[in-house]
């Protein structure tokens, strides 16, 4: 029993891998006279899935990647801010000490 199970198995494996290494080329030619060149690889439904759940991962990564820089760049106006506002409180307050000293 196992050594059919692993023999439909390879034999399924080869034909999933013939299938993805058979590309076709197809020119196709537009109302206007151009010409468009269309490329098949021939890819199974499951050889596009995988594909697709890989690029899928690729711009999640992307996109959190870019709204964690934003989100830092954010953080660093904030706080700069907040320091310079501190920093004229305390010249200010500096200033106004002095005048009522004097």
């Amino acid at each position: 029993m196992k050594k059919v199970t692993l023999l439909l198995a390879a034999l399924a494996f080869s034909a999933t891998a013939f299938a993805q290494t058979t590309p076709t080329t197809e020119v196709k030619v537009r109302d206007n006279g151009t010409t468009k060149v269309v490329t098949k690889t021939g890819k199974t439904n499951t050889g596009q899935a995988i594909e697709n759940t890989k690029d899928a991962a690729g711009n999640v990564a992307r996109k959190t990647g870019s709204a964690m820089k934003r989100g830092t760049k954010k953080a660093v106006r904030a706080t700069k801010r907040g320091t310079q506002k501190v920093g004229r409180k305390v010249a200010n307050g500096t200033e106004k000490m002095e005048a009522k000293t004097e």
